[in-house]
Parts: structure tokens; C-alpha cells; sequence
């Protein structure tokens, strides 16, 4: 191997801070987000995250935990 090729393994997982919810994509029930779009009302995420949708999603990663709660539940499902 010369000096130019490297390989280079990393694990991470994510640990939350207090202000990282406002830094993903939550999970949250569809018609929840549409009563906040119209009424302004705060909704809860699968994660608790309590919040008013007001940014595009598809800019942000998705919340670690409401995906692991998602998994669970459709893996509940489909038993």
C-alpha cells in the first residue's frame, strides 16, 4: 500500500443533544401535519418532539429515533 491509498473505517452512532430535534425530519401522523398547516396548532412526533411544521423536511435527516419507532411499529405489522 503507498502512501496515497488509505482506508479509513468509522462507526458512529448518533446521540442527542437537547436542541438536535430541531436539526432532523420528524415522523408524524399526516393528518396532524395538515391541521397544523391550516390552524398553526403544535403536533407531536412519534419521537415526542413537540413542534409547529414550518420547513421543508426533505432539507434534514430523518430523526434517528421516530425512524427506529417507525420500523418497530410496520415490523409489528407485518407479523
Amino acid at each position: 500500500m503507498n502512501s496515497t491509498d488509505i482506508s479509513q473505517e468509522t462507526k458512529s452512532e448518533t446521540l442527542l443533544d437537547e436542541g438536535d430535534h430541531d436539526r432532523f425530519s420528524h415522523y408524524a401522523r399526516k393528518a396532524d401535519i395538515v391541521e397544523s398547516a391550516v390552524t398553526g396548532k403544535p403536533i407531536v412526533a412519534l419521537c415526542g418532539k413537540v413542534w409547529v411544521p414550518d420547513r421543508n423536511p426533505d432539507r434534514f435527516p430523518l430523526c434517528p429515533k421516530c425512524k427506529e419507532i417507525y420500523a418497530q411499529k410496520k415490523a409489528k405489522e407485518n407479523r
